[in-house]
């Protein structure tokens, strides 16, 4: 028996841009949310062109705008003319979710707020995805990712001992804070919704929720009234056994030998049985443990080193470009590089999503879409004719 996918039937405006919000609103998708992505007539999402971009007119886009945009459909409305708020209401009459990524209060000043929406569908859920917040002295702020971190006490605990503050390729804030954490929100809130009839306003910070999982920069603070000193902390690179290692063609091991039992078998395989007690060792002292520790991965290449630790199973593991994790057997064994014929790109790699769940098997059914690819259909079915269409197309508010 085919079992629905887990949120059909559940429908989602999406107005953010850019990595958070259309991250968060790819997962509804992905789990069978009938996500309508909806952008002004102007620049739309910048992320249409932003990276390699392909295509020529409403259809052209970037190759990051096309991996974070699938199975959505699209609609370009001007939401500065009284037509344009008139359809977005009509939309969010039939809406069940609402996901917008603007600065406090703009969605108010174009009429379409919270309270608006609430009025006339009281069921709603709407997040709004912001830097700061709804609320505090910085929710007008302008931000990115780098400053979250920076405010949040994680950029200063990234980089080696002592060096400066590190930027990440790795969009911690965007993709914790932006995508995940509004994604759990929101169920939690629609689950709440579809039992009790009422919706929720949804404030998400990415400020907030990276010092929300800032665990071990709180423990510093809690035990000795600061943050450990970059590079000092043990999972930092404070101690021996969880630190990076060089190999001896310049590619790089992962040691995780937290436990002792993992850090005396590591001890074993690097014929190194006298270092099994000074795993968790710190300062100059762990210095000249990992010096020791170092000189005996210089011995092989990562090549040579990654099966010998697979079968001493004590989480050592080599560190892999990601042309290569694209190609590792543990990923495509659980299917989490797919491809597909995309019509701009050709053949298209992505990822699928992140969670297995039983009776439900991922598929893109829709690429990302060209701008306002969906507005005739979308408008149609909130009850739009077609000299109606016509008109909003000629006045500019939909295109």
């Amino acid at each position: 028996m085919i079992r629905p996918f887990p949120l059909s039937g559940i429908r989602v405006l999406d107005l953010s841009r850019l990595l958070p919000g259309p991250m968060c609103t790819l997962h509804l998708a992905d789990l069978g949310a009938d996500v309508i992505k909806i952008e002004d007539t102007g620049a739309g999402d910048y992320a249409r062109t932003m990276g390699e971009t392909k295509g020529e007119g409403d259809a052209a886009m970037s190759d990051f705008f096309a991996v974070i945009n699938r199975n959505k459909r699209a609609i370009s409305l001007d939401l500065k003319q009284p037509q344009g708020v008139a359809a977005f209401m009509r939309l969010a009459k039939t809406a069940h979710v609402i996901v917008e990524s603007f600065r406090p209060g703009v969605m108010d000043k174009l009429g379409v707020g919270y309270e608006a929406v609430k009025a006339i569908n009281p069921q709603i859920v709407f997040c709004a995805i912001s830097g700061y917040g709804q609320t505090g002295p910085y929710r007008e702020h302008a931000g990115h990712d780098i400053n979250y971190l920076g405010y949040a006490g994680v950029a200063e605990q990234i980089g080696a001992a002592g060096g400066p503050p590190t930027l990440l390729g790795f969009q911690i804030a965007d993709l914790l804070g932006g995508a995940m954490t509004p994604a759990f929100a929101i169920m939690a809130a629609l689950f709440d919704a579809q039992r009790s009839g009422q919706g929720r306003f949804v404030d998400v910070s990415m400020t907030d929720a990276v010092l929300a999982h800032s665990i071990m920069p709180l423990l510093g603070v809690l035990r000795t009234g600061g943050a450990p000193a970059r590079g000092a902390d043990m999972l930092s690179g404070g101690i021996p056994a969880y630190n990076i290692y060089a190999t001896k063609d310049g590619r790089h091991m992962a040691c995780g030998s937290l436990e002792p039992k993992f850090w005396q078998k590591t001890c074993e395989v690097l014929g190194l049985p006298h270092l099994v007690r000074r795993g968790w060792v710190e300062g100059a002292e762990a210095q000249a443990v990992r010096a020791e520790v170092q000189a005996a991965f210089a011995i092989k290449t990562q090549a040579e080193w990654a099966p010998v630790f697979e079968a001493a199973d004590c989480c050592v593991s080599p560190i892999l470009p990601m042309q290569e994790a694209l190609e590792n057997e543990q990923f495509r064994a659980r299917g989490m590089v797919v491809e597909s014929d995309h019509p701009t790109f050709g053949r298209h790699k992505q990822f699928a999503p992140p969670f297995k769940l039983s009776g439900f098997d991922f598929a893109i059914e829709r690429h990302a879409p060209a701008r306002g690819a969906h507005s005739d259909e979308l408008l149609r079915e909130v009850g739009y004719g077609d000299a109606d269409i016509a008109a909003m197309r000629g006045s500019g508010v939909i295109r």
